[in-house]
């Protein structure tokens, strides 16, 4: 088998191509002939050990792949050699095979191509479980996405529609903005990339101005940084700062704020709630199958790389140039 292994902590140039003997897959498992695997943001950070989870290495990043089962342990039920399938390891992906316990396996329709399912469950299940479970969205809110133009915010953007929210999204250049309008986005907002004080208090001030007098109902944050504090402030009564990301680093915010908004902040860790809650998790899933197969969903892939270049892959996330998802293509 192939794979690309983070031996030492480091950026994207420091994965390193190798070729391993093929796993056999224990009990539980299944062994997943790898045909794509998503590209999220987490990604960039697992290899620098910045993220949540700290793998023994060495180890392949890759928290979400789509393939076919090419064998089975023997305490697994309910699949078969042939079987299309989504896996969602957490980490191990970056490879042309893995072993994946089968609670962790989800069957897919032949009608769903391999690069959109391995597209699929991570940012669509995060941005369901914020929107949904977490920000209790109802139709006629406001909702106001940042980083709306990469792969959770474009989720976001698909999702607060099929729930009947006005949508705002922001993103810090022209070309996102259009992206984010052909998603269907209501409007768009454009932030600078440096912010002070005085940029701060006129983005705030945009924002009022699309959302009308009432202010925004929820905010997805997938951002953070010192843009958060601006946002925060344009928010209404009893509304709900959804905490999803940090990329432009992790903000501090004056909690004065939510006293005079009455407002709350209120966190979204999707992959603990998938292993705390699996009933309501496959709920969810279920879901997003039904909203994918009406067409209410799309995973909007604007970037393919082979598995060799799975460090240009990185790279271009971690820029944030990303529009929608990028994948890896593995034969």
């Amino acid at each position: 088998m192939k794979a690309m292994l983070s031996t030492a902590a480091g950026g994207p140039e420091s994965l390193i191509f190798t070729e391993l003997e093929t796993p056999t897959p224990k009990n539980d498992e299944v062994l997943i002939s790898v045909k794509a695997a998503g590209i999220n943001f987490p990604d960039t950070l697992i290899i620098q050990d910045l993220y949540q989870i700290k793998p023994k290495r060495p180890f392949a990043p890759g928290g979400e792949v789509s393939g076919i089962i090419e064998a089975i342990g023997e305490s697994v039920n309910g699949f078969a050699i042939g079987d299309r399938v989504i896996a969602i390891p957490g980490f191990g992906g970056f490879v042309s095979h893995i072993c994946v316990p089968a609670t962790k396996v989800l069957k897919i329709s032949d009608n769903m191509p391999f690069d959109e399912a391995a597209c699929f469950i991570f940012t669509y299940g995060t941005s369901h479980y914020a929107l949904r479970e977490r920000a209790n969205l109802a139709a006629g809110e406001t909702l106001l996405i940042t980083g709306a133009a990469g792969g959770v915010g474009a989720a976001a953007i698909e999702l607060g529609k099929a729930l009947g929210a006005k949508v705002i999204a922001a993103v810090s250049s022209k070309e996102k903005s259009d992206f984010c309008k052909s998603l269907g986005a209501d409007a768009t907002i454009i932030y600078p990339r440096v912010m002070d004080r005085n940029t701060q208090k006129a983005l705030s001030a945009s924002v009022k101005d699309l959302a009308g007098p009432k202010g925004v109902d929820v905010v997805y944050d997938a951002v953070g940084g010192d843009y958060a504090e601006p946002f925060l402030r344009s928010m209404a009564w009893d509304g709900r700062f959804l905490v999803v990301g940090f990329p432009a680093g992790i903000p501090k915010i004056p909690l004065n704020l939510t006293l005079l908004k009455s407002c709350q902040i209120v966190g979204v860790f999707w992959g603990a709630f998938t292993v705390r809650n699996p009933a309501q998790h496959k709920k969810h899933v279920a879901e997003l199958f039904e909203m994918y197969s009406n067409g209410q969903i799309k995973p909007r892939i604007t970037e393919r790389f082979v598995l060799n270049d799975a460090a240009k892959a990185l790279t271009y996330v971690a820029e944030r140039r990303v529009l929608g998802k990028v994948v890896l293509t593995i034969d």
